[in-house]
């Protein structure tokens, strides 16, 4: 089974549950409460590291769909850490809100190292594909890095 369609699977049977309705949809919905945060924050994590860990696989309309996919995610991630939000099992750390700055500007190298990727994925530029990817990769373990424990 091709990640898309396992990422397909598990973003269907989210929206199911209703944890992920919002950032599915085009109108994306900030979230009421730290708890709807950390699930909706956790369900995007898991498919955007679902998508980036088979994404080098994949061409045409699927690398296209990843990207858009990961570039609207990145999109909301600021969103889905409003202060006060470690709450249940969080790994979040104090420092997003302490230097909220260089989170942000981590999420707008993520934001775009994806629309670079969504571009490329376009026009077929396997190399600005793969460079994309490997940006991506390298975003989200600084990020985790210095804001997650």
């Amino acid at each position: 089974m091709s990640i898309t369609k396992i990422s397909a699977m598990a973003i269907a049977g989210l929206m199911a549950l209703g944890i992920v309705a919002p950032i599915a949809q085009d109108a994306f919905v900030p979230p009421a409460t730290a708890e709807e945060a950390l699930a909706l924050r956790k369900a995007l994590m898991r498919e955007d590291g679902g998508i980036l860990r088979g994404a080098g696989n994949l061409t045409g309309d699927d690398a296209v769909a990843a990207m858009q996919t990961l570039l609207n995610n990145y999109s909301h991630i600021p969103d889905l850490f409003p202060e006060g939000s470690i709450v249940g099992d969080s790994k979040a750390l104090p420092t997003i809100w302490e230097n909220w700055d260089d989170f942000v500007a981590i999420v707008e190298t993520g934001k775009t190292a994806a629309a670079s990727g969504l571009a490329a994925a376009q026009t077929g530029d396997t190399t600005g594909y793969a460079a994309a990817l490997q940006s991506l990769g390298a975003t989200c373990g600084a990020c985790h890095q210095q804001f997650r424990s």
